[in-house]
């Protein structure tokens, strides 16, 4: 769906997707969007609620049959566990998807960390895939006009931006508008020293995982069970980040259009939003 200036405008229900690294405003502009009566649909959330809600289960079950006496508590049905994922907390995901590399700093085996990942992947298509029905309850059943998804920043490793067919894509690039908002150089050195205070994990495509697991391993020369879980993941933050960008850049090009992180900082309401995107869209209209 790719709309004239003035058709975006004009249209009576907006309908967009957000993509973008963390850190370059898309979570702020989405609350900012929320905030004035549009329906907020987070990828991370659903994931989070739907699609892993029992592998997370599962995983803080095993951690508490650890201990003699909660275990002791949940074989009895005495207690229950449950999840409590909002759109501001999804640490819970996080947990589960983990670390790889020595289990008594708490990382997680390669084979385990793969496993995982797989899951996520899976986990994060099915979440996408979902966005075309929730804009219809959004409507038919909430009653917003509007609709802002705030897509996982590992939406553009699970889809092929290059491919006019991608499944992902093409179901849904006619159900709204994928807006890229690009950072530039210093939001990028601004997430590595953020990252490098507090790792957190992270989705890799597994081609790209194994590379960076064996030049790791070659370079440090450790042991798999010797890896610090962290040391680890600050190592190949950048080169994640390198090989996100030309995609994200390629989903843009093919799929939507480009804002940047600065005009994104700068908008006061969903009319500044709406004039933004249509720039977006002359400009890409001139190329």
């Amino acid at each position: 769906m790719k709309p004239t200036p003035s058709e975006f405008r004009n249209e009576e229900r907006k309908r967009v997707t957000l993509l973008g690294m963390s850190g370059v405003g898309k979570t702020r502009l989405a609350t900012l969007l929320r905030a004035h009566h549009w329906f907020h649909y987070s990828g991370d959330y659903r994931i989070g609620t739907r699609y892993l809600d029992e592998p997370i289960l599962d995983n803080i079950k095993q951690q508490a049959m650890q201990v003699p006496f909660l275990r002791d508590l949940l074989r009895s049905d005495s207690i229950y566990i449950a999840n409590n994922i909002t759109v501001d907390n999804l640490a819970p995901v996080s947990s589960f998807l983990g670390k790889i590399g020595n289990p008594e700093l708490g990382g997680l085996s390669l084979r385990e960390f793969k496993r995982r990942q797989a899951l996520h992947r899976d986990a994060e298509i099915r979440a996408t895939l979902d966005v075309p029905v929730f804009i219809d309850k959004a409507q038919e059943i909430y009653g917003y006009e509007h609709f802002v998804c705030d897509t996982s920043g590992s939406i553009c490793e699970v889809v092929d931006p290059h491919d006019p067919a991608d499944p992902v894509l093409s179901d849904l690039a006619p159900a709204l508008l994928p807006v890229w908002v690009r950072g530039t150089e210093e939001h990028l050195e601004e997430l590595v020293r953020r990252f490098d205070r507090a790792p957190k994990p992270m989705y890799y495509p597994e081609d790209f995982l194994v590379r960076l697991w064996d030049e790791y391993r070659a370079e440090m020369g450790v042991a798999p069970d010797k890896v610090d879980p962290d040391d680890f993941v600050r190592h190949g933050f950048r080169a994640l980040m390198a090989h996100r960008l030309p995609r994200y850049q390629a989903l843009a090009d093919n799929w939507g259009v480009t804002v940047e992180a600065a005009e994104v900082a700068a908008l006061r309401d969903p009319q500044d939003f709406i004039d933004l995107v249509a720039t977006a869209l002359a400009r890409r209209a001139e190329r």
